[in-house]
């Protein structure tokens, strides 16, 4: 390729880096995607897709296991190597070539290699031959380079050659055993998947499990996982690692050892920045990127990030989000259209702040959004919460035989909408949408009482719910 300018360049082609192209070039504009590994980014070849593969199989075949009549005909146990057979077509066997295609037909160019900022819209791109070719926009560079996981400074601990998210997701077959550091979503999704395969888990979670959720999260995941055969350690912390032979060695804070085949390391995210040339355009290597709610770092007029990188909410889906703003405004500012940047407007992602909806796909699952009970009381809301058994629900007891789960939802008493919801339980995931739409348009809970729940489903829980607050006021 020969071209060097565009009207707006991306470095970093994963979810949230295609979606802000996508976005750009439907705006009007030329864009270019600079990027070093696959197209695609972490979630299509380490991270959502292939996780979610390997966790469904166990889901499914517990699932059918948990209701009569089903339950008599299961006479096998789990292919484990089909398992992940599945999992290497989730990710093309890491081949990027239909996410190439899908960037050709969207018109949006691509350039491999690695991209440097080198000052006020000019990037600089290392190919894989080593050669350089300094590339410049007319109007943006939006930064996508998303984040990788973050080690603690524990002795021997790199030198034990452990995993990370992305060896666990990559794996070519299950370990015998499998020591977890890490109590958040990667270890507890990753701990749920390599029990299901008859892997020896061992999960360590110094402050327990999901602390980012509602407690009740974590207890009835813990719960679960033991019930798979997972031994969690909580309340203490590795202090030294080693490799001893074909096995990994820790030693843990209250002096005991644990030894497992391998080690996956999930104790959080560090941004992919210290190598784009931050410092070039007065930024500091290895931070991440500061930006408002239209995506554009304060203090730049031509600097956008997205995704992972800006440590707003590490979720794919809320980096496809903050990209098509990003990707729509950069287009609106070019061309002299309106800007709505207002809250909720066309032009920002303002659902980060209190309307992000995530998914952990543990057993049981555990789906929420918005606001815990902890994060509405620091925020100053005056609220109510309400809690109810899903496993009394109707439909969720033709679901599964004994089934058990909980709901709750945050109520904002000054307004009387809702702030959160969480739900945990078999088969909650496609409850989410519903409370999401209800928290981020802000739905009068005396308006939630015409949308009528179809009975028999789980989604009767929200009639159960709204009988738990009180009836309606007018």
């Amino acid at each position: 390729m020969t071209r060097t300018n565009w009207d707006v360049i991306v470095i970093g082609a994963g979810a949230a880096g295609e979606n802000a192209a996508d976005g750009v070039v439907q705006g009007g504009l030329s864009a270019v995607i600079v990027e070093s590994e696959l197209v695609g980014g972490e979630c299509s070849y380490w991270a959502c897709m292939p996780s979610k593969a390997l966790i469904r199989s166990g889901l499914a075949l517990r699932a059918a296991k948990s209701v009569g009549g089903a339950r008599e005909a299961v006479t096998g146990e789990l292919d484990v190597a089909a398992v992940f057979a599945r999992r290497d077509k989730f990710t093309s066997n890491w081949d990027d070539a239909g996410q190439v295609s899908w960037l050709e037909s969207a018109g949006i160019d691509l350039l491999r290699g690695r991209g440097r900022l080198t000052g006020e819209k000019s990037v600089r791109v290392t190919t894989a031959d080593g050669s350089l070719l300094e590339i410049t926009a007319n109007h943006a560079v939006v930064v996508s380079t998303g984040s990788a996981a973050l080690l603690p400074n524990v002795p021997g601990l790199a030198e034990a050659r452990p995993w990370t998210s992305r060896e666990a997701t990559s794996a070519p077959s299950a370990p015998d055993s499998l020591l977890i550091i890490g109590g958040g979503v990667v270890g507890t999704e990753m701990a749920t998947a390599y029990a299901s395969f008859g892997t020896r888990v061992t999960l360590v979670a110094r402050s327990g499990l999901l602390g980012a959720l509602e407690p009740f999260a974590g207890e009835l995941v813990a719960t679960g996982l033991a019930a798979l055969g997972v031994t969690i350690l909580s309340g203490v912390s590795p202090t030294r690692a080693r490799r001893s032979g074909d096995e990994v060695v820790v030693e843990l804070d209250d002096g005991s050892e644990v030894t497992a085949s391998e080690l996956l390391v999930a104790t959080g995210r560090t941004p992919v920045t210290g190598d784009i040339g931050l410092d070039s355009i007065g930024l500091t290597p290895g931070d991440w990127i500061q930006v408002d709610d239209t995506m554009r770092a304060p203090g730049f007029d031509w600097l956008y990030a997205v995704g992972d990188v800006t440590h707003r909410a590490l979720l794919t889906h809320q980096g496809k989000y903050q990209a098509r703003a990003a990707g729509d405004v950069i287009a609106a500012r070019a061309t002299g259209a309106p800007v709505h940047d207002e809250a909720w407007g066309a032009h920002v992602a303002t659902a980060d702040q209190a309307a992000v909806p995530q998914v952990t796909f543990t057993s049981p699952e555990v789906a929420s959004v918005g606001l815990t009970v902890a994060a509405a009381e620091k925020a100053g809301y005056s609220i109510r919460t309400i809690d109810y058994d899903l496993g009394s629900v109707a439909g969720a007891s033709l679901l599964s035989d004994g089934y058990e789960g909980r709901a709750r939802m945050v109520v904002d008493e000054s307004r009387r909408v809702l702030l959160g919801v969480t739900f945990v339980g078999p088969d909650v995931a496609e409850l989410l949408h519903a409370a999401t739409i209800a928290v981020v348009g802000e739905v009068p809970i005396d308006r939630l009482w015409h949308a009528v729940p179809a009975y028999p489903t789980m989604s009767e829980i929200w009639l159960r719910l709204l009988e738990e607050y009180g009836r309606p006021t007018a």
